[in-house]
């Protein structure tokens, strides 16, 4: 056989199937409604038979080099198959959560030009709403019963396509798949992303000293970059084994890192203070993972969150658009998330484009070490990809400042800093208290113009709290534990109770959700007295 090209993912598949045909790689677990693990394995001889199957599939329904459909749903095997399809025909996928609806969906397929879409079943009854049942678009189902679709089930139970299917991908420069923002702010911008960035994950079991006797898990969604980069593709490059949950739950993480002998996972976002608000228990730190990859693990909670659960933290800081920073365990400042890789610069700009010095806050940046400007491109927004490469600096969005060292501590994303009597309010350390507190379940802490005679720009301090028990919530003792442990400024101004907190699919709290479900005067908001 020809010599494969490791960087497309089709041929790292390939060639890993001439050295460990059968080494079952991934296994994917999922929950039954009896609290007990159902899994399912995949080896590389799988994943490329099942990818051949697919591959034929999508070609039969007139799929060609460069077309576009999207994967919806959570973290079944079959994920990862279309990955490899689509690598073998060239195609591009369009990852979606599945949790997605009404006129962001019908936009997301439209936009990308997506002409068929894979969906899971709990997912199903959306996208028909917005794509209808029209010829123009082909539908797959995952797990669907009495659909009159096509059953990817049905797919990987048809023999082998004879001749085998060539790998149509071949350029690593080309679009592997489109990755949307989460669209915060308006629309979420489609990020074309390419097959050598998809390989950059091959270089990181060297830097967090992973080999084949780890074993990789995540429970983040296959549909952001993170998933795919940081675990998948490590897993698939390294031929280090790994363990994929169907979805992210903070009560059973360790019962699934201790079943499966996991060492290694990533933590994003709002996840860590979700597991910290866990009550404790005695056999916390009775785990086998030695190293969590971390980004945004608050300062507040750092050295108090490794103590319980027996593990080093290794802080990172990142975006799917680019730039890389890494705080490695024991070397950088608790609370920094690093310094830039030799192959980066970073910088810290301020509203002129001007470098600011240690200490001072400014716009996160990042270039290549070369001084060219990192590869991006936004696909249909050359607007939005020329403001985000403005002065050839790959523009974060993230305000935070650098020390003497050149070590990065992250502040806030640029418009939601909580500015408040004239400070600004950290909310890691009001998150950190919240979530010490037994009947809080979860939290997340945001600012909202409520009060009137507030200064410009200043917010009053929102907590959304998870209740463990709703119905002996007492909000009172809620705010007085918080006056033992904050500053007067610090203190949440109104609690909002709620059932969840609305994340993204990269575990992101979503605060817009939050903010338009607010109101003063509803039974779920509890206002501060203040004696």
């Amino acid at each position: 056989m020809t010599q494969e090209n490791p960087v497309i993912l089709a041929g790292l598949i390939r060639a890993w199937c001439q050295r460990s045909a059968d080494k079952e790689i991934l296994t994917f677990v999922q929950i039954d409604k009896n609290g007990n693990f159902q899994d399912v394995t995949r080896t590389y001889k799988e994943l490329w038979e099942n990818g051949q199957r697919l591959a034929a599939w999508m070609r039969s329904k007139g799929m060609k080099k460069g077309d576009k459909f999207a994967i919806i749903m959570q973290n079944h095997p079959e994920f990862v198959d279309l990955m490899v399809a689509s690598s073998i025909l060239g195609t591009v996928f369009v990852p979606i959560d599945p949790r997605t609806r009404g006129d962001k969906l019908k936009y997301m397929l439209e936009f990308a030009e997506c002409k068929g879409a894979v969906v899971a079943a709990y997912a199903l009854a959306e996208v028909e709403s917005v794509w209808g049942t029209k010829e123009k678009h082909w539908i797959a189902t995952l797990e669907a019963t009495g659909a009159s679709h096509a059953r990817i089930e049905d797919m990987l139970a048809a023999p082998l396509p004879s001749p085998e299917l060539d790998i149509e991908s071949d350029d690593p420069d080309s679009p592997m798949q489109i990755l949307y923002t989460s669209g915060t702010t308006g629309d979420p911008k489609a990020i074309l992303s390419s097959h050598k960035r998809y390989a950059i994950s091959a270089t990181l079991p060297a830097v967090f000293g992973l080999d084949e006797d780890d074993c990789i898990y995540t429970g983040l969604s296959l549909t952001h970059a993170n998933a795919q980069v940081v675990s998948l593709g490590m897993i698939l490059h390294a031929g280090i084994r790994g363990v994929i949950s169907r979805k992210f739950t903070k009560s059973r993480l360790w019962d699934i890192t201790r079943h499966y002998g996991c060492t290694f996972y990533n933590l994003l976002g709002g996840m860590t203070t979700a597991i910290y608000a866990e009550p404790p228990r005695e056999d916390d730190a009775d785990n086998p993972v030695r190293l969590i990859l971390s980004a945004g693990m608050p300062a507040a909670i750092w050295n108090d969150f490794s103590r319980r659960f027996g593990v080093r933290l290794f802080e990172f800081y990142g975006a799917a658009e680019g730039g890389l920073t890494f705080n490695p365990t024991g070397i950088g400042p608790v609370g920094s998330c690093g310094q830039a890789p030799p192959s980066m610069q970073l910088a810290i700009l301020d509203e002129n484009g001007e470098h600011c010095e240690a200490g001072q806050a400014g716009e996160i940046c990042f270039r290549e070490a070369d001084g060219s400007c990192p590869d991006l491109s936004y696909y249909k927004n050359p607007e939005a990809t020329a403001k985000k490469t403005e002065g050839g600096w790959l523009h974060m969005g993230d305000v935070g400042h650098v020390d003497e060292s050149g070590w990065l501590f992250f502040h806030y994303r640029m418009g939601g800093g909580i500015r408040k009597n004239g400070d600004f309010v950290n909310t890691a350390f009001v998150e950190k208290a919240l979530s010490e507190i037994e009947s809080v379940s979860d939290v997340y802490v945001y600012g909202f113009e409520v009060s009137a005679g507030r200064a410009p720009g200043e917010k009053d301090v929102i907590a959304a709290v998870v209740p463990a028990d709703p119905d002996s919530f007492d909000a009172a003792a809620v705010f007085s534990a918080c006056s033992q442990k904050l500053d007067a400024n610090s203190v949440p101004d109104f609690l909002q109770l709620v059932h969840k907190i609305p994340k993204t699919a990269s575990e992101k709290p979503q605060e817009r959700f939050l903010a338009e479900a607010f109101n003063v005067e509803a039974k779920n908001v509890f206002t501060r007295k203040i004696s």
